[in-house]
């Protein structure tokens, strides 16, 4: 199965108690496809500008990721300058360089057309309904937002989300989309939306997932305890990504694939943060992720 990501290509500038880079291959779409990319195929629509080179391709290319669809502008590349402190889970930042971004109307190529599944990762959700209708066939539609779109754009959000048949934000965005403290009463609101499952992620802390259909209780995947977080930027793009990823590897889908979905996401997101950037995956092997996912099992007593 075949899974095309819409959404962000950019660089990065990271400080952290760590350390520093002043360069890194960012954005939601590279981390996720990045991600997805141990699991199925992966294509991806971003746009990039004249500063992008054939080794910031590589990147991509070197895990099978099909970026025929990357569009090529006049300009340079969306450019995202961030630090973090004590606390990981925020990021302060610094300095936010739309540049080629900021003109960004996805069209999906027609090769693309036939992808089994469809990831709406974080960009205006005006866009989103686009490709959305685009990819009219897609099977199962996965989607991100923030709380910039869910408070400035929250019609427009509302519409996109009845196309999205899973949901995965954070506890912030959650409470800001559902309008109430109560994770699980902004839940029920949220998936009354038109989403049919909505994963809520709490960073180190694990993720939750909510479900629509009656009789399904939430479930609740864990972190796995990290000795050091060197840069936390892209975690959760690759938890979506090896979320949405091993669901697109399966032959069906039931409660049972969704939790252990839900553990291989917290497995990528877990080596995205042991790096700066996307510098992780570059030697990362199906072994260590499948041996990873085995910690996860013992931790949770997941069958």
């Amino acid at each position: 199965m075949s899974i095309l990501v819409v959404g962000s290509v950019a660089f990065d500038g990271i400080k952290t108690p760590s350390g520093k880079v002043d360069r890194c291959l960012g954005g939601s779409a590279t981390y996720f496809s990045l991600a997805a990319s141990f699991f199925t195929d992966v294509r991806v629509v971003a746009v990039v500008g004249d500063d992008f080179t054939a080794e910031d391709e590589a990147v991509m290319v070197k895990r099978g990721v099909d970026i025929s669809g990357l569009q090529r502008a006049k300009g340079k590349t969306f450019f995202w300058r961030g630090e973090y402190g004590e606390n990981m889970n925020e990021a302060k930042t610094l300095s936010t360089d739309l540049n080629v971004f900021e003109t960004f109307n996805p069209q999906i190529p027609p090769q693309y057309l036939d992808s089994d599944y469809l990831f709406l990762a974080n960009i205006d959700p005006v866009l989103q309904s686009s490709v959305r209708k685009q990819m009219s066939k897609a099977q199962l539609v996965g989607g991100d937002t923030m709380n910039y779109w869910i408070t400035g754009k929250a019609a427009e959000l509302a519409e996109t989300l009845k196309g999205i048949d899973v949901l995965l934000i954070n506890d912030n965005e959650a409470r800001m989309l559902g309008k109430t403290s109560s994770l699980p009463r902004a839940a029920q609101k949220i998936l009354a939306h038109g989403p049919r499952v909505l994963v809520i992620k709490h960073g180190e802390y694990g993720a939750t997932a909510f479900f629509k259909e009656a009789g399904l209780h939430p479930f609740r995947a864990p972190a796995l305890p990290i000795e050091e977080v060197v840069d936390p930027t892209g975690a959760g793009d690759c938890f979506a990504g090896g979320f949405m990823g091993y669901i697109a590897g399966q032959t069906e889908l039931n409660r049972e694939v969704f939790k252990r979905a839900m553990f291989y996401g917290g497995v990528m997101g877990s080596f995205a943060v042991e790096q700066f950037g996307t510098q992780r995956f570059s030697d990362l092997s199906r072994g260590e992720i499948d041996a990873r996912f085995e910690l996860f099992r013992e931790l949770s007593h997941l069958d």
